[in-house]
């Protein structure tokens, strides 16, 4: 993939689009999947036996792979010239002869999801795959237990790009987050920012003890950089016998995303975030806030000023998805970052 002329930016955003089990992807043109340099480069790169440490589910490789054969028999127009990769139609002959799950089975089967972290990238020259990190998700939404944070959602990856754009504001830092679910933006403060220490804090008991299994995806699995915790919203933090909260150690910013997608837990949410500014008033508080409903988040805008909270909402521009690098979500709904002040 390094020959001049060659390398096209479309190749490795098709590769991190597959990292991240993306539904849709752009894959490249025709004028590009014929040429057999382009061939064994994706065959290297994402689906050679031992290529990926933490390869995709079987039933989306195979999808993708019948997608990407199809597109490159398509685009050859002289078959003298061009042909298919051997190497390909071997990965994918033996993916069609695996028994593979029922699309409800696999539906119900946590998956491994790569991140590019295209901000972070400072490197002179594309890569297929950049700074990343790789999540154990589960990507059918909601558990049955109701808990929404088994996946990640789109508001953690928009606030985990601004962190990656600012990283002065967790450098050195104790941070703590709020509704953690996968631990993404957590894990990617931990692993690439340089904080002092992470709390990363869910409501959830399967959402906790799920958090050690993606440090450890991470290489953080003995990172006394990074700690899960329980945090149920609403709760007292100090209890009647502790003296302090978290043996006395500071909280300089607090971070939550995609934390008001419910009105009713908004009230227990930022009696949460007063608890904790009562015992550290200098603490940054961001909130990420999809907006798939602004009656919710007037809901949360509502409750934070009867609390004298000031929302402050933060610049950062919504990337289209055209010019998405990594990672990848939707352009078509707004994602408010908000910045929470005591008045």
């Amino acid at each position: 993939m390094d020959k001049p002329g060659f390398r096209d930016d479309s190749i490795d955003r098709f590769c991190r689009q597959y990292l991240q089990l993306e539904r849709d992807l752009d894959y490249p043109s025709p004028a590009l999947l014929r040429e057999a340099e382009v061939q064994d480069a994706l065959y290297n790169t994402i689906f050679a036996d031992g290529a990926l440490a933490y390869p995709p589910p079987q039933r989306y490789q195979l999808r993708v792979l019948k997608q990407l054969m199809s597109r490159i028999e398509a685009s050859i127009e002289d078959w003298d010239r061009h042909g298919v990769s051997d190497e390909l139609m071997d990965v994918l002959s033996n993916l069609l002869a695996l028994p593979l799950p029922s699309e409800i089975t696999a539906a119900q089967q946590k998956s491994y999801v790569t991140y590019a972290l295209s901000l972070l990238d400072t490197s002179n020259h594309v890569t297929a795959i950049p700074p990343h990190l790789t999540l154990l998700e589960s990507r059918n939404l909601i558990s049955a237990s109701g808990t929404t944070g088994l996946r990640t959602w789109e508001a953690a990856l928009h606030l985990g790009q601004f962190l990656c754009a600012e990283p002065s504001l967790i450098r050195e830092k104790h941070v703590l987050e709020l509704g953690a679910g996968t631990g993404y933006l957590s894990i990617l403060c931990a692993k690439f920012l340089a904080p002092t220490v992470v709390i990363a804090s869910d409501g959830s008991d399967d959402v906790v003890a799920n958090l050690p299994d993606n440090f450890f995806l991470n290489g953080l699995q003995n990172s006394n950089r990074i700690q899960a915790m329980d945090i149920k919203w609403g709760h007292a933090l100090l209890g009647t016998e502790d003296e302090h909260w978290n043996g006395g150690k500071p909280i300089d910013v607090v971070l939550g995303a995609d934390v008001t997608y419910d009105k009713s837990i908004i009230p227990a949410l930022v009696g949460t975030l007063q608890e904790i500014v009562d015992m550290f008033p200098q603490a940054t508080i961001l909130i990420a806030a999809t907006e798939r409903n602004r009656e919710t988040f007037d809901v949360f805008l509502d409750v934070c000023e009867k609390r004298h909270f000031i929302v402050q909402e933060i610049g950062f521009e919504l990337p289209s998805a055209h010019d998405q690098r990594g990672p990848f979500y939707s352009d078509q709904v707004p994602i408010r970052i908000c910045k929470l002040l005591k008045s």
